[in-house]
Order: structure tokens, then sequence, then C-alpha cells
């Protein structure tokens, strides 16, 4: 390996600790606001579906067919066999927290 990969390796390895070391120093809520407010954080938890279904008061069946989602696509989540993304999620997310909002632009 030339001593300019060498370099290249050590200065990546040195940046990817920092990176983890600012992402700990954050979860731990070790950083004042101001510091905290220059970074974006991206939540990566995945919305339990069933939970949100069975919340609004709907069979997997009903669920499916008033937000156009197919029947398959939904057990799937529901059983944790994939994981909503995108819009999907998006959509869920808007479901679980105004499921009205989401039934009235359906005019359902």
């Amino acid at each position: 390996m030339t001593k300019a990969k060498k370099a290249k390796k050590t200065k990546m390895g040195q940046s990817i600790l920092k990176g983890l070391k600012q992402a700990l120093a954050y979860e731990h809520e070790a950083l004042t606001e101001n510091e905290r407010g220059k970074y974006r954080v991206h939540d990566f938890s995945a919305i339990d579906v069933a939970r949100v279904r069975k919340a609004s008061g709907m069979t997997q069946h009903e669920f499916s067919k008033t937000f156009y989602i197919p029947l398959k696509t939904l057990r799937n989540w529901e059983q944790g066999e994939r994981v909503p993304r995108g819009t999907a999620s998006i959509l869920l997310k808007i479901i679980q927290h105004n499921p009205k909002a989401v039934l009235d632009a359906l005019h359902v």
C-alpha cells in the first residue's frame, strides 16, 4: 500500500471516529442546544403497522381497501417481513396521528 493510500485511509478512519463520537455525544445529550441544532437526526424505528390499523378499528381487508395498500403488503408489514418505506411510511404516520385527515382527503 502506498503512503498516500495509507494517509487517505487514516484520514477516513479519523473522520468516521469523529462522527461516531459526535453521534454518541448527541445521544447522551452531552451537547448544548445550539450544538444539537447543527445536526440532522434520522429516525429509523419501524412503525407498528398492526397497532396503527387496530387503532383505526379496521380489519386488514378494510384498512387495505380504504388506504389503497395491497393486502399482501399490509400483512408483510404487520408480520415484520417487510418495513414500510418512503411515502408508505409517511402515510402510516399520518394515519397514526390523524386518521380523519387522511379519510377526508380520500373522501371516504
